[in-house]
């Protein structure tokens, strides 16, 4: 067994590598947790929540269906996720997670705490401190018979059951009430919309935003779908166009990258995962309307579809009407439950179809700067909402 010393020496011999399952490292990490070791030299532990009392078996094994990170599941109990490479701070995770756990969320892999790697204080002076550093790790639970969202989602497409969508909107309205509910880690959840001039101020940035990615998916959008995406350029931009005009509602700290694949169904329900912001979006402001996520995911299930027509050869009509009604038993099952919880004011309906042209957007610009098979999906979204019959 190793000795709680080499665990943060073989850490730091790691650099940005992954430790690998069945190495021991990542359950030693754990004893290190539950004994209060913050580790010599630059490492800490930032606590979320106790980790469930007893031992943890030392057996560990593989998981990850994440294609950016590595997974280790210990005793069956804990998951280690190892961030490869190593994100430097400040990261949004961290902060969620440890607002979720002090107002009570629990839909969500039970978050136990985060591995820093702190930097120098100064590059001459000795040991570490300052506001640098990077992520190295997050330690939450294990979900069993859980599968994500590309995965159960696209099953209930191929089957034509839209039932589940209600339970996603009741998640998600739950999420943003939680999200909008004070803590240490965020007093001040909510930021209510500025005043006079500043409202403008605000709906331009929003409309600017918009338009950038529409420039930018236009620009990297090449071959047959460039030119039929270019010739509704206009049609985007019309869509677009409400945001420049809108009254900025009350801004919290979305999820931000909300979509089906973050969504898990496990052996108890459904979990919300992965709070670390939108990839495709750089120092984007984290304080948005809460609609922005309710139109990923909205856009999400519309991606569903198209991988069940690709992949489990759903017709298209039948993937089209599974679509509409997924995200319509989503937006109704939602706007209840804020209701029914007195949050109703979160949500600002008519920012949702420019939120999702927005989305769609972003959609190619990740395909195009990180996964190229992955542009069927936004293009086929695209192409139900502005069929044949609209070409110019």
């Amino acid at each position: 067994m190793l000795n709680s010393s080499s665990v943060w020496t073989r850490l730091i011999s790691l650099g940005e590598r992954a430790p690998k399952a069945g190495d021991g490292l990542s359950a030693e990490l754990l004893t290190s947790l539950a004994t209060g070791d913050s580790g010599p030299g630059p490492f800490e532990f930032r606590h979320f929540q106790p980790l469930p009392a007893g031992t943890f078996p030392h057996v560990e094994r593989g998981f990850s269906v994440d294609q950016t990170n590595h997974s280790v599941v210990v005793g069956e109990v804990v998951v280690v996720k190892w961030l490869t490479p190593p994100l430097p701070l400040p990261q949004p995770g961290p902060a969620m997670l440890a607002h979720l756990a002090e107002v009570g969320f629990t839909a969500t892999a039970p978050p136990y705490a985060a591995l820093i790697r702190r930097a120098p204080a100064h590059p001459a002076a000795p040991g570490y401190g300052g506001a640098g550093g990077t992520l190295v790790a997050l330690v939450t639970g294990y979900l069993p018979d859980a599968r994500d969202g590309w995965e159960w989602c696209v099953d209930e497409a191929a089957a034509g059951r839209s039932g589940f969508a209600a339970e996603l909107g009741v998640l998600t309205a739950d999420l943003h009430v939680a999200l909008a509910t004070p803590s240490s880690s965020l007093p001040v959840p909510v930021r209510h919309g500025p005043d006079g001039e500043r409202v403008d101020e605000w709906a331009r940035a929003v409309h600017t935003r918009a338009e950038g990615a529409l420039a930018e998916a236009l620009a990297l959008t090449g071959g047959d779908d460039g030119a039929w995406l270019a010739a509704r350029a206009e049609a985007l931009r019309a869509g677009l166009a409400p945001l420049a005009g809108a009254t900025c509602p009350p801004l919290i700290r979305i999820h931000g990258d909300l979509h089906a694949g973050q969504i898990l169904r496990w052996r108890n329900g459904y979990a919300v995962i992965d709070f670390d912001g939108n990839p495709t979006v750089a120092a984007g402001d984290h304080f948005q309307p809460a609609a922005r996520d309710l139109a990923q995911l909205g856009t999400s299930l519309e991606h569903v579809a198209q991988v069940a027509i690709r992949r489990k050869g759903t017709p298209r009509d039948d993937a089209a009407r599974w679509a509409a009604a997924a995200r319509d038993g989503l937006l109704a099952a939602y706007t209840s439950r804020l209701a029914g919880r007195c949050h109703s004011y979160l949500f600002d309906r008519s920012l949702l179809r420019p939120f999702a042209i927005e989305q769609e957007c972003r959609e190619l610009i990740y395909a195009a700067r990180h996964l190229p098979r992955w542009r069927y999906a936004p293009m086929g979204v695209l192409r139900t909402w502005y069929p044949k019959e609209s070409s110019p």
